[in-house]
């Protein structure tokens, strides 16, 4: 026999019935992707030629590896204790990247490097291999959001740019790789606006693209109460 249930399709028995305690959590992957669309931005406008200098790199890596490497790497901790394995995977490894990027321009900065000139084999897997996992990262990202979707495949086609530019040091690929990533870094900012201002909101104003009809409808509010995700109540599985 099927347990009576409201209207919002919980079980009555569960609200009338079960205490719940839990530590709230904000969505990670606002804090995350506001840091990689920050970081991002500021690093691919530098590689599409928006400006630069000699000493670009030693004010690039301070924002590189604090707003990019940290803010996005606590993200990806915190993340996990929102049961989020795509934004774990997918923060986790970026604020690593970022901090080993902001490491590496300090070094060049401070005189202790020298990057070479025309190709960068080393530089150019350590894109190859980001944009493998975030290509993977884009693939589950199909089952989220389009928003995501879109984040991470921009992301995924300009990390494999600049892998080519590295590995061939072919210029007009970092060019290309960085409009690429200005334009995955936008994608970003909005994607992290929208889940911000429906929190604070409590209901939808930027659609994000999911499955849920309700959660692209401006207005429609699409948190409930209790959530029963894998048969825990009140404890709801992503973000």
């Amino acid at each position: 026999m099927s347990p009576e249930r409201n209207g919002h399709g919980e079980a009555k028995g569960w609200r009338d019935s079960t205490r719940v305690v839990l530590q709230p959590i904000a969505a990670p992957s606002i804090l995350g992707l506001f840091g990689f669309a920050g970081a991002t931005f500021m690093v691919a406008a530098h590689l599409a030629g928006w400006y630069g200098s000699s000493e670009s790199d030693l004010f690039l890596f301070p924002f590189a590896a604090m707003f990019g490497g940290l803010a996005q790497f606590l993200a990806g901790m915190w993340a996990y204790k929102a049961r989020d394995g795509v934004a774990t995977a997918m923060h986790g490894m970026w604020g690593s990247f970022w901090h080993a990027f902001g490491l590496l321009n300090l070094l060049v900065a401070v005189g202790t490097l020298t990057l070479p000139t025309g190709s960068f084999p080393e530089l150019g897997f350590w894109f190859l291999v980001l944009g493998t996992i975030t290509a993977l990262g884009a693939i589950a990202a199909v089952a989220e959001s389009a928003a995501l979707f879109t984040v991470l495949t921009s992301l995924a086609v300009g990390a494999g740019f600049l892998a080519i530019h590295y590995l061939t040091g072919v210029g007009w690929w970092e060019t290309a790789g960085g409009w690429i990533l200005i334009g995955s870094a936008a994608a970003a900012a909005y994607t992290a606006g929208a889940m911000m201002i429906e929190g604070a909101w409590g209901r939808v104003v930027l659609p994000l693209g999911k499955y849920e009809k309700e959660a692209n409808i401006p207005g429609g509010r699409i948190t409930r109460p209790i959530e029963f995700e894998h048969a825990e109540p009140g404890v709801k599985q992503g973000q």
